[in-house]
């Protein structure tokens, strides 16, 4: 039987760290953590049990949509609720084909729009983070809508979806005959991101026929990671050359970085923009 040490040995263990430790401060990935003994240092397995558990937490997390609602009718959005097949968390994680489509009440409720014809679409849905939706929908609106609604964009109701996932999208710009549906998504929680959202944009979608493939997706929106003024420049640049091109997914890129002079200007806008508020 191994030799148990004394509680107060274990507390007194000195911390030894890898020479690289300094890159740390780089990454929030968990490298260089040291060890004590042959184990994990204490703060280090303390802090992994706390990011573990701040990711489940976003997993069973709840939309907060009156606030959401709130936010983006100051921003003179029209705001629709729908609710997938889904009909609580726990069939939403245990059926994920239920959480790409509609339930027949909210079918009805987008059939009956008396407005269609519309350039674009946005969709809401909490995904596996409702907490990415409830932080950063608003602030990321915000920097965007501004440069769409300059550009001349016809923007149809902003579609909030309850246990919904991407492929909803397609049905919603369907029914709303929407070119271009852009559906915003709480993404899977890492251990270092519970917060991450995900902006996915897809011309003219066909339910049940459109697949991952005619996607083009934007990942980790969140203060720490993708700033919202590089994720609304970026989305401008996609949705413009989309509509354009009629076409997205794999045939259309993100050549942002190799338009340095065009992207620069609409970051400088918008950081403008944001200066001025």
């Amino acid at each position: 039987m191994a030799e148990q040490l004394e509680p107060e040995i274990v507390n007194q263990m000195p911390v030894t760290l890898p020479p690289w430790s300094g890159l740390r401060r780089f990454t929030d990935a968990r490298i260089a953590l040291g060890r004590a003994g042959i184990g994990l240092p204490t703060d280090a397995h303390l802090e992994f049990q706390l990011a573990h558990a701040r990711a489940r937490d976003a997993v069973y997390s709840n939309m907060d949509v009156a606030a959401l609602t709130e936010s983006m009718i100051a921003l003179d959005l029209t705001v629709l609720r729908a609710q997938s097949a889904a009909m609580n968390r726990r069939e939403y994680l245990m059926r994920p084909d239920k959480g790409r489509r509609l339930n027949d009440e909210s079918r009805l409720t987008m059939d009956r729009q008396p407005g269609t014809g519309y350039d674009l679409v946005f969709v809401v849905a909490d995904g596996l983070s409702a907490t990415a939706i409830n932080q950063n929908i608003a602030p990321f609106l915000t920097v965007l809508l501004p440069d769409l609604n300059s550009a001349g964009w016809r923007i149809g109701p902003t579609v909030m979806v309850e246990q919904g996932r991407v492929a909803i999208g397609d049905e919603i710009a369907h029914l709303l005959n929407a070119e271009i549906v852009v559906v915003m998504i709480g993404e899977r929680p890492g251990l270092s991101s519970p917060d991450s959202l995900g902006c996915y944009l897809t011309y003219c979608p066909n339910p049940g026929i459109t697949t991952d493939a005619d996607r083009n997706c934007l990942s980790n929106i969140r203060p720490r990671g993708m700033s919202y003024t590089d994720a609304a420049a970026r989305l401008l640049y996609l949705l413009t050359e989309s509509r354009r091109r009629s076409l997205s997914g794999v045939s259309l890129k993100d050549e942002t970085g190799l338009l340095p002079d065009r992207t620069s200007q609409a970051l400088e806008c918008a950081d403008n923009r944001n200066r001025r508020d």
